[in-house]
């Protein structure tokens, strides 16, 4: 059950500040996504996000945060065993998953989905 508040405590954080980010600033939301991103490669890179997902587990992994730590993550991986071509392999190697699931997903809710125009 304590898993469950942790991740339910890290997600939410990082959701409120995305949420404050966008009430109170006048950034659209395509840019606090890609910082994010960004953010998350940032701290995988100094280590510190390795913490954070071990603490709040899915409420780390599932935001765009967790996306960038991946990439991060890979590329140092990558880096580790193939030298400077793991630069450009290592993100989308470690990432492979969930970018497949999220276009997989995208795919199903479109065929559901009923848009209409404003």
């Amino acid at each position: 059950m304590m898993e469950f508040a942790k991740a339910f405590l890290v997600g939410g954080l990082l959701c409120v500040i995305g949420q404050i980010l966008i009430d109170k600033t006048k950034l659209m939301s395509g840019r606090i996504l890609v910082m994010y991103v960004c953010l998350g490669c940032i701290l995988g890179g100094l280590g510190i996000y390795q913490t954070l997902e071990e603490f709040g587990g899915a409420g780390a992994t599932v935001p765009l945060t967790g996306f960038g730590f991946r990439l991060a993550e890979g590329v140092m991986k990558e880096v580790d065993s193939a030298g400077f071509l793991g630069i450009f392999t290592g993100g989308m190697k470690a990432a492979a998953g969930g970018v497949t699931a999220a276009v997989f997903f995208a795919f199903l809710a479109a065929l559901v989905a009923n848009p209409k125009e404003k």
